[in-house]
């Protein structure tokens, strides 16, 4: 075996995100962009010589051989030791917790997360540092200017790690340990919420399916609700992970999860029902004939969270995305918790979490955690949900509607425009951004504007800033529009509209969402002027 040493110069557009780097598999497959890439992360954390990572992933197409190379990459790098999920499979709250268990100097995520998978679809990269979370942009930064000023990499030259061996081999002077990467997750989950409760509600009678959507959830979802938890054989659909996620796209929301929809809107309706995504950092919770918005699973959720064994001595506190709905706040305030508003991306909870601040955080792009680790966790949510409904005796649309009628009902829904034009994308945020000022006092489709405003946070942890995370529009009668670019995309832009309403009026709790927010859809498309910059009268998901 000897290290090359390979001569190399640096790629356009390797920025990392808040979820690492996304681009086309295709790109990812191009000679040298991958291996640029991990080289530039080695630079951005002080190098790899002496360091044991963890490294895994959802199982997208390409992650097999990527997890070679970057095998290769550290070896050549003088680690000490890589620790890797069978089949490179790992789902991302997984990950998290074995970098946390074992005491590892970080690791390295194989995936792009709710974004399909295949040959011509999406593939990413993110490192996670040793807390187990999502690298700060500190780090990013530095990897970022890694990628600009790259002039080569090292990499051993070997035959490939039998990853479906459990067990330790050698890889030049590196150790790599093949792990079962669902145990320790299971395990973990055990020993937070009540199975006993859980498997005594499941053997009365209760219902449960759960979508893995063909991705990573699978086995952990098969491993925990049926086999541990005793749901019927079957209970987990589409449970096989498939590179390409069954042809399918991985986001748990209505649209895609269809499948589930119909079942849970069906006569005979299981009780319970769920989904996650490509990585299993994000859930979507379902009530016969109901789907439970995230923003709302999270404040009931941090509601009821004290029925948990884990959670039994209290939450403290509580953190959501700016632009995920303020159903939490409500919770918080009536419970006396500390109550955060962060950017999004789950990079921003970290602080609070390490510091103890919070132990419940949520954005509302389906994804819920705590402090277990450092990753929002769709498993997490599931269970934890389970288990309130095995300690309160309520079905999930009791549930949902006791808790509106104690804190209010915040209406709420996200509208994407995805694929946009780069260009028209920013030059529509730009122009709300530059009439931001002139807007309070103004009246748009009924409704008048009390403020707006750009979003910027002041981390109460470290003192570090994020400004421009996005617009907010106040409306009276408790109505918020947020506007923002996302960047979990790798192709064009997606504008997220996000849009809020509230009321206390029980008569109002099962109107249709898109129906109740039609003022509020109304003036953020007046107040923005979506379709003259894009073109666009529609989103192509509601969520």
């Amino acid at each position: 075996m000897d290290i090359v040493d390979v001569e190399t110069t640096p790629f356009e557009g390797q920025k990392p995100g808040t979820s690492g780097l996304r681009k086309k598999t295709r790109t990812f497959m191009e000679p040298r962009y991958l291996e640029n890439f991990v080289a530039s992360i080695w630079s951005g954390i002080g190098g790899v010589a002496g360091k044991t990572l963890v490294l895994g992933g959802d199982g997208r197409y390409f992650s097999d051989r990527a997890a070679q190379v970057i095998l290769r990459m550290a070896a050549a790098g003088g680690a000490r030791k890589v620790i890797v999920g069978q089949g490179a499979l790992l789902s991302t709250p997984a990950a998290s917790h074995l970098i946390r268990k074992r005491g590892t100097d970080g690791g390295i995520i194989l995936s792009a997360s709710h974004n399909p998978g295949g040959p011509e679809e999406d593939f990413g990269v993110k490192f996670n540092t040793a807390n187990g979370g999502p690298a700060p942009e500190e780090v990013t930064g530095r990897i970022h200017e890694a990628t600009r000023t790259i002039e080569g990499y090292r990499i051993l030259e070997a035959q490939d790690v039998d990853l479906e061996r459990i067990g330790t081999t050698s890889l030049g002077e590196m150790e790599v340990e093949v792990v079962d990467p669902v145990a320790d997750y299971a395990d973990l989950m055990e020993s937070l919420f009540d199975f006993a409760a859980i498997r005594e509600m499941i053997a009365g009678g209760f219902r449960l399916t759960f979508d893995a959507m063909h991705a990573v959830t699978g086995p952990y979802a098969r491993e925990l609700l049926e086999t541990r938890l005793g749901a019927a054989e079957g209970s987990v659909r589409n449970a096989v992970p498939q590179p390409d996620f069954g042809g399918g796209h991985p986001d748990p929301n209505p649209i895609w999860a269809r499948e589930l929809m119909e079942a849970m809107h069906a006569e005979d309706a299981p009780d319970f029902g769920a989904a996650s995504d490509g990585d299993g950092d994000r859930n979507m919770i379902v009530g016969p004939g109901m789907y439970v918005a995230p923003s709302d699973s999270l404040a009931i959720l941090a509601a009821n969270a004290e029925l948990a064994p884990a959670y039994r001595d209290g939450v403290r506190g509580v953190a959501r995305s700016m632009p995920t709905s303020r159903a939490a706040d409500r919770v918080a305030e009536k419970n006396g918790l500390a109550a955060y508003e962060t950017p999004t991306g789950w990079k921003f909870f970290g602080n609070l979490l390490d510091d103890g601040r919070v132990r419940i955080c949520g954005e509302e792009s389906a994804g819920t955690g705590a402090d277990h680790v450092r990753e929002k966790d769709g498993l997490w949510a599931v269970l934890l949900w389970l288990n309130v409904l095995a300690a309160s005796g309520k079905g999930v649309v009791e549930l949902v509607h006791d808790h509106w009628r104690e804190y209010g009902r915040d209406i709420y829904s996200r509208h994407d425009f995805e694929g946009i034009e780069t260009a028209k994308a920013e030059a529509l945020i730009d122009d709300l951004r530059g009439r931001l000022a002139d807007l309070p006092g103004r009246e748009v489709a009924g409704r008048r504007i009390e403020a707006a405003d750009e979003f910027s946070y002041t981390d109460p942890v470290d003192g570090s800033t994020a400004a421009a995370q996005g617009l907010r529009i106040y409306l009276e009668g408790g109505g918020r529009i947020v506007l923002r670019l996302s960047g979990t995309g790798t192709t064009g832009a997606t504008l997220r509209v996000y849009l809020e309403d509230r009321t206390e009026d029980p008569d109002r709790f099962g109107v249709d969402t898109q129906e109740a927010l039609g003022e509020v859809i109304a003036a953020a498309h007046e107040i923005a002027r979506i379709e003259h910059h894009t073109g666009r009268t529609e989103p192509d998901v509601r969520a």
